[in-house]
């Protein structure tokens, strides 16, 4: 049993910044990797940022050098944080847990970003 919550989403103006959390719990293995994805509406759901065990990461290049992500000390919580946003990072977040050749989604949270 794997579940992921996240939180820090909300209403931000272009520019601005967010945190986003995800904490997972469960049955979760030592060597995972952890990504942030967002969907848009009218748009297909899109890798935004990934993180392995090891630390090696990968972004998209429309958030390159704007979002980075990152594991916290605590075990399991992973951080997505977006600075300088564009009214284009508007989109529903979703946390993802990749083990075992499986994946695992969280909830999504709103992120919007006002022109």
């Amino acid at each position: 049993q794997v579940q992921l919550v996240e939180s820090g989403g909300g209403l931000v103006q272009a520019g601005g910044s967010l945190r986003l959390s995800c904490a997972a719990s469960g049955s979760i293995f030592t060597i995972n990797t952890m990504g942030w994805y967002r969907q848009a509406p009218g748009k297909q759901r899109e890798l935004v940022a990934t993180l392995t065990y090891g630390g090696s990461t990968n972004y998209a290049d429309s958030v390159k050098g704007r979002f980075t992500i990152s594991r916290g000390n605590a075990k399991n919580m992973v951080y997505l944080q977006m600075n300088s946003l564009k009214p284009e990072d508007t989109a529903v977040y979703y946390c993802r847990l990749r083990q075992a050749s499986q994946d695992y989604w969280g909830q999504g949270t709103q992120v919007t970003v006002s022109s």
